[in-house]
């Protein structure tokens, strides 16, 4: 009976490196997470900002005239009488 109780024993010991080697693991994964959310929190307040003050329509109307100014006369005018 004395080696069984044992092994007994001995697993039980492992089982509790193994519930101890895993409380890290949850805290490890949730400090992950947590960081994730909070840099999509951040860069969509970024970008709300962006739109709200205006800077990706001033990129967009800048480009499009450079875009427009380097292309040839008649490819506008065909554009703009299809």
């Amino acid at each position: 009976m004395e080696c069984y109780r044992g092994r007994h024993q001995q697993f039980v010991e492992r089982l509790g490196r193994t519930r101890r080697s895993e409380c890290g693991q949850a805290t490890v994964e949730f400090a992950l997470v947590a960081t994730a959310m909070l840099v999509v929190v951040v860069v969509l307040g970024l970008l709300w900002r962006q739109i709200e003050v205006g800077t990706f329509i001033e990129h967009a109307l800048a480009s499009a005239s450079h875009h427009v100014q380097m292309t040839s006369p008649g490819s506008v005018a065909d554009v703009f009488l299809y």
